[in-house]
């Protein structure tokens, strides 16, 4: 039973330079040359998490910074301002050589979804709530599916008039997000890291068709996407104005879920500002969803042991937890000395459901390079949990997780290294 497929691609956040380069002009400047080009990134380190059931763990994580990966791209000029173009891009895990991973908590959910009490069902229904929470568990982590190019897989026809892709690619409003974010939605800093379950922004979408174009400053894409199987789809659209010194973009994406309902709804509103050696960027994050994605499920399953009636209730319960509707807000501030890199972040999401599982995130991230391919990297982060959220810091590669109980508070510490081939 697939009770959040809606969610599973859309835990970790990728690079902003991955997703730039999506735009039209990023299209044809990255695919340099005719040819088939291999290329990838490895990030690996130490983290150590508190607040977890158990204390603080300490372990080795692949994608503290950015998700190690391996690809394929290339291009070929057919003349006339005509070119094809594809990439094929992998997840691989460093620490383990695989292709998927769990986050540090494990299977375990927020108390909000998983304690009966707190989903408004009399306390005889638990061992329903537990069966239902072993399922959604089981799905909470990254490519658990293991699919060979899970990162991105589309080919394209960049033309005079825009470019065209078709295959498994970033979303709009993703986009915009990587764009806005100080951390370029990398490491535990990265404004996505705190909404991550139940995701606020679909990153990647399968089966997706969309249009891209640049002129001068001005960029913009359309997307569609249908479900594999279902009527789950989803449309986006974003639009951005670089100035060079000054940005300012708007990202929006809106799904259906399994049942072709309206789902989850993202509206993303940036800006940027550079000087001198230093970058400012603000971010807005509006999210709505009063039909999630994949829990009509929910109810055939149970039936047998609880009856129709009682199974579409514990359905209903875990709908009306799994509704989204917040606002995440985004403060950043980075500066380059040479080698040196700085960034400072504030992050804080305002819930307002009845759970007010709000949450705030605020902390610092260090690179030192020692080249143009490889770099050190640390970053603090202090996860502040108020009321029922529950969320415990992770990478760009892999989700933190959840703290052991409700409005536990949590704070990351990660080193690594990166190098990029």
């Amino acid at each position: 039973m697939n009770l959040l497929s809606l969610h599973q691609s859309s835990f970790k956040l990728g690079r902003l330079a991955v997703a730039s380069a999506l735009l039209c002009a990023g299209l044809a400047q990255a695919q340099s040359g005719p040819g088939v080009t291999l290329y990838g990134l490895v990030d690996a380190g130490i983290t150590s998490v508190s607040g977890l059931t158990g204390g603080t763990v300490t372990q080795l994580a692949s994608g503290i910074m950015e998700g190690s990966r391996w690809g394929l791209k290339g291009n070929e000029d057919l003349g006339d301002g005509y070119k094809a173009i594809f990439t094929l891009e992998s997840r691989v895990e460093a620490d383990t050589g695989t292709s998927s991973n769990r986050p540090i908590s494990g299977t375990q959910l927020s108390d909000r979804f998983s304690q009966a009490a707190l989903l408004g069902l009399p306390g005889a229904l638990q061992p329903a709530v537990t069966a239902v929470d072993g399922l959604l568990g089981a799905q909470f982590g990254v490519n658990l599916n293991n699919a060979q190019f899970d990162r991105q897989a589309w080919v394209g026809l960049v033309t005079p008039f825009g470019a065209v892709l078709a295959g498994r690619q970033y979303t709009p409003a993703f986009e915009t997000n990587a764009s806005f974010d100080i951390m370029e939605t990398q490491s535990g800093l990265a404004a996505g890291q705190i909404v991550a379950f139940p995701a606020v922004l679909e990153i990647r979408r399968s089966n997706a068709l969309s249009y891209r174009i640049v002129k001068g400053g001005i960029s913009g894409s359309l997307m569609y996407a249908t479900g594999e199987t279902t009527p789950a789809s989803m449309r986006g659209f974003n639009a951005k104005y670089d100035a060079g010194n000054f940005a300012v973009g708007f990202g929006y994406n809106e799904s259906n879920n399994e049942l072709g309902q309206t789902a989850l709804k993202t509206s993303v509103l940036g800006a940027s500002m550079t000087m001198g050696t230093g970058k400012f960027t603000g971010m807005l994050i509006k999210i709505s969803d009063d039909h999630p994605n994949g829990f009509s499920a929910i109810t055939p399953a149970l039936t047998g042991t609880l009856g129709a009636a009682t199974a579409a209730l514990v359905e209903s319960k875990f709908v009306e937890a799994f509704k989204q509707d917040g606002t995440l807000l985004h403060l950043g501030y980075r500066r380059v000395m040479g080698p040196h890199t700085v960034s400072v972040a504030y992050n804080t999401y305002d819930d307002n459901r009845p759970n007010d599982a709000d949450v705030s995130s605020y902390g610092v991230a260090y690179t030192y390079a020692l080249s143009k391919r490889t770099d050190l990297n640390a970053v603090l982060v202090q996860y502040d949990n108020k009321n029922l959220a529950q969320v415990a810091p992770g990478g760009n590669g892999y989700i933190g997780g959840v703290t052991s109980t409700a409005g536990t508070d949590s704070t990351g510490v990660a080193f690594g290294i990166r190098h990029r081939f």
